[in-house]
């Protein structure tokens, strides 16, 4: 399948599946900005078989997203394939295998990056999805589980062999987690060693950095993570550098208290006012890093309860 064919677009801009940071509201929001695709926060093929309650807000989209993958996470190949069928009927374009988050308790379980130390059962878990689901099935990995085992081009090409339509590749080991500098080497290496298309991950936070990491590695998508918290702005700065136009101005604080206020009335609108609120005290920190008298103004949002209440206190 084409770059197109899966993401819509021939060259798509994707905000990464985050656990806890990239739901519903912060969707729409860079959507608002420009990223091109998104993906939901990732969900647990045995969540879904159980019948987890938390489960089916992770999966709640609206029309405006999309195109939207739906990614999970496991490690029994016929459960995944099983869960995969059962919710592919749910609006979404593609199907995500999660095997880079670097969590201990996921990676403890054998899933998530532990499955970089085990390509056979890797492969198995691909194959079996995509045999069960008539949607385009992309797998999100590292450059490697540690500095010992860094293998993420011939991982790649087993999950081209069964079946994967495309991957993406963070260009850090499992161990380093967010550490250190991201390598973009990895990234080219795997384009080089597979034929399905190949997205970025690493180290994207300003538009200048996805040409850079477009031209050096030759992938044929990004995918932003952690730049988009509480920034994004940064979508449109990427969708300006790629396409050649000025890069548009970072907003003014009074762009970013109204963006944050935005953010909180979607959080509200879709989980309720208490657990709204509360959701927005980490992404006030992020939005706020870097102006003056932030680290007051957290500690004052952490005491918040209500929307009213949040906006009272912003807007002084």
């Amino acid at each position: 399948m084409t770059v197109k064919e899966i993401y819509g677009t021939d060259f798509p801009i994707i905000l990464a599946p985050m656990a806890g940071i990239t739901d519903l509201p912060f969707r729409i929001l860079c959507k608002e900005q420009g990223a091109d695709v998104m993906v939901t926060e990732m969900i647990s093929a045995k969540a879904l078989f159980y019948g987890n309650k938390n489960t089916l807000p992770l999966m709640q989209t609206e029309e405006e997203e999309k195109p939207i993958g739906v990614q999970i996470f496991g490690s029994e190949p016929e459960l995944m394939g099983e869960m995969a069928h059962k919710i592919e009927d749910k609006g979404f374009s593609y199907i995500d295998i999660n095997m880079g988050c670097p969590v201990p308790k996921i990676v403890n379980n054998k899933e998530g990056s532990a499955l970089m130390l085990n390509s056979e059962l890797a492969g198995r878990i691909v194959k079996e999805v995509s045999k069960a689901v008539s949607l385009p099935v992309t797998v999100k990995f590292r450059k490697g589980f540690d500095a010992d085992h860094i293998n993420a081009p011939e991982f790649a090409q087993i999950m081209e062999e069964n079946g994967a339509a495309a991957v993406a590749v963070h260009g850090r080991t499992r161990v380093q987690y967010y550490t250190g500098q991201a390598d973009w080497d990895i990234i080219r290496d795997v384009k080089n060693a597979v034929s399905i298309p190949v997205i970025g991950n690493g180290d994207i936070f300003k538009g200048e950095d996805a040409v850079k990491m477009r031209d050096y590695t030759g992938c044929d998508g990004i995918m932003v993570a952690r730049g988009a918290k509480g920034n994004p702005w940064i979508f449109r700065e990427v969708k300006a550098a790629l396409s050649g136009q000025p890069i548009p101005e970072r907003p003014t604080e009074e762009e970013v208290i109204s963006m944050l206020l935005r953010h909180a009335q979607l959080s509200v609108q879709y989980k309720g006012e208490k657990m709204g609120i509360r959701e927005m005290r980490k992404h006030t920190a992020w939005y706020t890093t870097g102006m003056h008298g932030s680290s007051t103004l957290r500690n004052k949002v952490n005491q918040v309860e209500t929307f009213d209440a949040l906006q009272e206190l912003l807007m002084r």
